[in-house]
């Protein structure tokens, strides 16, 4: 099976802008030695932006003018000397959800279209003290809760791969202007595969940390008890040697988030070795049969990594096949608001009403929110099985964290590359593939594996509680076997 990956191309743009290829770690590293400034490096990519989000729609709103002038003003640091924040000068992007003064804060929700964020979210606030500079904020799914990045305030966000395809959600805004080259790293949210999902259609890194190693304080909507530990905030980058060093500004309690308590460090690659890991390989949920092309690509990752060393079995695991009930059983029993009660800022709407009005072209809200809303409405359906489900998280934790060990997991993303817009709604729970692992709290790296027949294949690392550093090293072997990230030629070579 032919798989296109980063060795055999190469772009003419690259050769002109390197800015555009660089890891953020790199760029950071460039600027300090003064190989090149922080504006060159910001203005490359206020260029690439523009070049490709009329296409694309991926960043909502810019703030190009003020990057400039901080870019302006990190020169003039490395001109004075000094001890400089591991990624001063670097530009980057932040998903829509996260607030980030003077930008909006809507979550893709109508009735919240006018509201502009006066302070920083925690994990924006580590990010800009490590020294990045955000470009904007990207495109989101409505509330956050699916798997096309469109709603009625922005509408719809576009593949750099093939702008006929979805880029995932909810972080798909993030995981489109990275894959196009355009920010060399961002900030997304997961609670259901909302980082992994854009970040594999998109052909980039995405990392799910540990269920509370990251505090989420500041994102809309947040969640609340045991959900706090479920929806995670993590980094997508175009080179996985930026995963660790961002994770690891980004972890610690902020005294806010009552799920982020410090109960686990982020680990150091040095502790890490491919030869001796072991190694499962779960091809499947017995729910949704992967493509060929995928599973192909699962199979290669496994063989390179026996090659090297690894402890490498496959396995099947029975209750993966429960993951959707799981998933939905546990986010019922989380404490907060309903969904409706979300889109109604307080009051739930009417979702039967909703989807008349969606019929007719009158809502204000997308047919996934309002689908969301409606399976609210079948209590005896969900309350039927909810106990069942419960004791069904209880032993496939316990199975997954015995099967796992100190190793690593290979997991599909998704059953298919990334579909057409609108397909995913038909079959619309495909996505059980990454939603399970949050309720699991377990980290997974997400890791490209080149292209086929032109869009990014990919694969889901997951590990341990607390393990994300052994995740993010078996990701870090994967790039340099499969290349990464391949830039999408249509943004590379005209």
């Amino acid at each position: 099976m032919a798989v296109e990956n980063s060795s055999t191309a190469t772009f003419a743009h690259f050769a002109a802008d390197p800015a555009l290829r660089a890891s953020a770690t790199e760029l950071a590293r460039r600027i300090r030695e003064r190989q090149t400034t922080s504006r060159a490096v910001v203005e490359a990519h206020i260029a690439q932006i523009r070049k490709v989000n009329p296409t694309l729609n991926a960043v909502v709103r810019e703030r190009f003018a003020e990057a400039l002038q901080e870019a302006d003003e990190a020169d003039r640091r490395v001109a004075r000397g000094g001890h400089l924040p591991p990624f001063h000068g670097v530009p980057c992007t932040i998903k829509e959800s996260f607030a980030l003064t003077g930008m909006p804060n809507s979550a893709g929700l109508f009735a919240r279209r006018h509201v502009i964020s006066d302070t920083d979210a925690i994990t924006v606030t580590r990010v800009r003290e490590a020294g990045a500079i955000p470009l904007g904020v990207t495109n989101i799914s409505e509330l956050c809760m699916w798997m096309e990045s469109s709603n009625t305030v922005y509408g719809r966000t576009n593949n750099p791969y093939d702008p006929r395809r979805t880029v995932g959600g909810s972080s798909g805004g993030e995981g489109a202007i990275i894959g196009a080259g355009a920010s060399p790293f961002g900030l997304g949210s997961d609670i259901g595969g909302s980082i992994r999902m854009p970040a594999f259609f998109n052909g980039v890194f995405g990392h799910k940390p540990t269920g509370g190693l990251v505090p989420g304080s500041g994102q809309f909507p947040n969640a609340e008890g045991d959900a706090l530990r479920y929806l995670t905030t993590g980094p997508l980058c175009r080179r996985a040697e930026d995963l660790l060093p961002l994770l690891k500004l980004l972890a610690g309690p902020d005294g806010v988030d009552a799920g982020c308590t410090g109960q686990f460090r982020v680990g150091d690659l040095d502790a890490v070795s491919v030869e001796g890991l072991d190694v499962l390989s779960v091809e499947g949920n017995g729910a949704a049969a992967p493509d060929p092309a995928l599973l192909d690509a699962q199979r290669r990752v496994a063989r390179h990594l026996e090659r090297r060393g690894a402890r490498v079995r496959s396995g099947r695991i029975e209750d993966l096949r429960r993951s959707l009930e799981v998933w939905s059983a546990a986010l019922a029993a989380s404490e907060g608001p309903s969904f409706a009660e979300l889109m109604g800022e307080g009051v739930p709407v009417k979702a039967g009403r909703e989807l008349l009005k969606w019929m007719v072209g009158r809502s204000d809200h997308t047919l996934p929110a309002i689908g969301l809303a409606l399976a609210e409405k079948l209590p005896g359906l969900m309350a039927a099985r909810a106990k069942e489900a419960q004791a069904i998280k209880v032993r496939l934790r316990e199975t997954l964290v015995s099967e796992i060990g100190d190793g690593v997991m290979l997991y599909p993303s998704y059953p298919k590359l990334a579909p057409i817009h609108g397909t995913a709604l038909v079959p619309p729970l495909q996505w059980a593939y990454t939603a399970i692992l949050n309720v699991m709290e377990l980290p997974v790296t997400q890791v490209p594996l080149g292209l086929y027949r032109g869009l990014p294949l990919g694969v889901q690392v997951a590990g341990g509680h607390g393990n994300d550093h052994v995740t993010i090293a078996v990701a870090l072997e994967l790039e340099r076997a499969f290349g990464g990230w391949v830039a999408p030629a249509r943004w590379f070579t005209r």
